[in-house]
């Protein structure tokens, strides 16, 4: 009798080219989404662009049939028995955006919703053609319209660049056979290990299913790469906030990835240098009836300063400006003992932050915002996503965290610590989503009206 792994093996061989493949069954056709270019004195043109949906949502199924791949949280072993085989036996398929994802993309906006069906969350990218469009944030800014008033505690839509490579990895990678156009590719400062696919291999060795979360799992490879977080939020808390990596590529186990016990010995700042105004003592500037009413769209607007005014110079600050019924908001200053007062990301602010709440500093030792801005050179491209967090509840975003600590800057908004609960937040928030409209990008100034 031929055993499971050696049939899998000669299916493997079989196909001829070994490779993350790409299906047929599903027509995917990517939902329209456009964005405006803008130039000094407010010009500003249209970028006719869309979304596509990450690999990690779709369907996969083997390449001669319909058989699953992946079901809940484990691999088909008789398909998947090594991470090679896995990459030649099986296939991602188009999606149903709208019908399976609950995602609606047209115009210029996109509406993420938290739950269609039995699917959780979602994850899509900008792209153009069938390449990720790449932003170029240095000396420039960055700026969209965001509803948040329908995600309370738990939920995190969020809007984020990470240095994906803009085919997906098609060119550095062979044995991806997919590519961008089926939102392979994917990595940031966390560097996943839950993710089905990385450098067009499966991701299977090693994969333990998830206690939690009934549709996760981890591989013994993680996907590593520098991460702007533009916006994680919702209806209590914002955070904007970059995270520092030393080396951008795959990662294998614990101390590499960063994972448990060697969240500070990876090759990334998982906690990232963030500016949460809450956090940093002020408590009235963000949330339902506060400065930025968080009941009411609202525009968000992101500046990457340089040392010299230049796209070439030492990225220096990070600023944030809010627009709402007319009324530009400045980002309010800090304030915090040990903390210069402040309303901007810079090395000084970073380095303070760190002082006084006590954690490592790793982005300062990652290279801070110079060494940061070395990797938004290349360009960055664009992530819309909503989620909830099976590993901490969301709570390091809006509420205590560590919970019972009383340490400067464990509280982080007005959520309950017994709240976040995935369960929870999937029965009682079900309708929750969060669209991202209007999206601008260009010269300092350009994008918003600043009176």
């Amino acid at each position: 009798m031929i055993s499971a792994s050696t049939l899998a093996a000669l299916l493997a061989l079989g196909h001829g080219v070994l490779g993350q493949q790409a299906g047929t069954s599903t027509a995917e056709t990517h939902p329209p989404m456009s964005y405006q270019k803008c130039t000094t004195g407010g010009q500003c043109t249209t970028v006719n662009t869309n979304i596509v949906l990450d690999a990690n949502w779709r369907w996969l199924h083997s390449t001669s049939g319909y058989t699953n791949c992946y079901t809940g949280n484990t691999f088909d072993q008789t398909l998947c028995p090594n991470n090679q085989a896995c990459a030649a036996n099986c296939a991602l398929d188009g999606a149903d955006y709208t019908g399976t994802y609950g995602i609606q993309a047209s115009g210029n906006s996109v509406s993420l919703k938290l739950k269609q069906g039995n699917n959780i969350g979602s994850r899509v990218y900008l792209i153009n053609g069938d390449k990720y469009e790449l932003f170029k944030l240095k000396n420039q800014e960055f700026t969209f319209d965001v509803d948040v008033s329908g995600l309370g505690c738990g939920i995190n839509g969020a809007l984020y660049f990470v240095k994906m490579d803009a085919d997906g990895g098609l060119a550095k990678y062979p044995t991806n056979k997919a590519g961008a156009k089926l939102g392979t590719g994917y990595c940031d400062a966390q560097c996943p290990r839950d993710l089905k696919f990385i450098a067009g291999k499966a991701n299977v060795e090693g994969w333990k299913p998830s206690n939690g979360d009934a549709n996760s799992g981890e591989g013994n490879t993680g996907s590593c790469c520098a991460e702007m977080d533009i916006w994680e939020a919702n209806s209590i808390s914002t955070a904007l906030t970059p995270h520092a990596c030393s080396t951008n590529g795959p990662c294998t186990g614990n101390t590499t990835c960063g994972s448990g016990d060697s969240r500070y010995d990876g090759y990334c700042d998982k906690d990232g240098c963030d500016l949460n105004p809450y956090r940093f003592g002020v408590q009235n500037f963000f949330g339902p009836g506060k400065t930025v009413n968080s009941n009411q769209k609202m525009t968000v607007v992101t500046q990457f300063i340089t040392s010299d005014n230049t796209a070439t110079g030492t990225l220096s600050a990070i600023r944030r400006i809010y627009v709402q019924n007319g009324k530009v908001i400045q980002q309010a200053d800090t304030n915090i003992p040990g903390i210069t007062k402040t309303n901007q990301i810079t090395d000084k602010f970073c380095k303070e932050q760190k002082a006084v709440t006590g954690d490592p500093d790793e982005f300062s030792e990652k290279g801070g915002l110079a060494g940061f801005g070395k990797d938004l050179d290349a360009g960055m491209a664009l992530v819309f996503s909503v989620w909830d967090d099976h590993t901490a509840n969301m709570l390091w975003l809006d509420s205590t965290y560590p919970v019972g600590s009383n340490k400067v800057g464990a509280a982080r908004g007005t959520c309950a610590t017994t709240s976040g609960k995935p369960s929870d937040v999937e029965s009682q928030q079900a309708n929750a989503a969060v669209t991202f409209s209007n999206v601008k990008f260009g010269a300092i100034g350009s994008t918003y009206k600043s009176t």
